[in-house]
């Protein structure tokens, strides 16, 4: 369908952050008795360590535009590892003692991080990302898509029900992905665009990528 004029338009705030970590938590939250070892969707990675990675996306773009000067060129230097060899590379894990519940606090502890920068930085503000120097609303969208689809692929694997709101996919499939049509559902817009189904007449993409420089300096 057409992308509708009005309410699903206008800039990714830090309203929106908060408002995807809430819908995200409050559909995970009803799996945590299940068996989060099981693999997410299509990813290699299991449902715990999937949330893991994600806390650490809305960590790691949090203290990447926080810092009185954000650096341009590189990543502030943090200490990533690995769990596995196969594993996703965090400076973020969760206490594997405090449970699921524990896991989830983790993640809406980085959510409200990555919230409060947004909310607070300058839009002048810009820091670096491999997909392009990005101001406030860019590292929103950004956290916004990990959040999204990395639900996805939790759900996935848990066996629950996940379709988040057409205006938070259509906000930052209009931020991030320039390429993507605008005639189609956004939620299976924003899948496609990340690689993880097809869209009628378009297969699924084997390689994606967002672009987080603000539009206007991209040109």
């Amino acid at each position: 369908m057409a992308r509708a004029e009005g309410s699903a338009s206008g800039p990714v705030s830090a309203a929106d952050v908060e408002r995807a970590v809430r819908l995200a938590l409050a559909t995970l939250r009803e799996a945590e008795g299940r068996d989060w070892g099981v693999k997410a969707g299509s990813l290699e990675w299991d449902c715990w360590e999937t949330v893991e990675h994600l806390a650490d996306d809305l960590f790691s773009y949090a203290t990447q535009l926080s810092p009185a000067n954000p650096p341009l060129d590189t990543h502030v230097p943090f200490a990533w590892s690995r769990r596995r060899p196969d594993g996703p590379a965090n400076a973020v894990f969760a206490d594997r003692e405090a449970g699921t519940a524990g896991l989830l606090h983790v993640l809406d502890a980085s959510g409200g991080l990555l919230t409060a920068v947004v909310r607070t930085a300058p839009p002048t503000v810009r820091a670096h990302h491999v997909f392009g120097a990005a101001d406030p609303e860019g590292f929103a969208a950004m956290g916004i898509v990990e959040i999204l689809v990395h639900t996805h692929d939790v759900a996935e694997g848990l066996g629950l029900e996940w379709t988040p709101p057409a205006d938070l996919c259509d906000r930052v499939l209009v931020r991030l992905f320039p390429d993507a049509p605008a005639d189609t559902d956004r939620w299976p817009t924003l899948l496609w665009a990340t690689g993880r189904s097809e869209l009628p007449g378009r297969p699924r993409l084997t390689t994606w990528r967002w672009y987080g420089t603000p539009r206007v300096e991209a040109e």
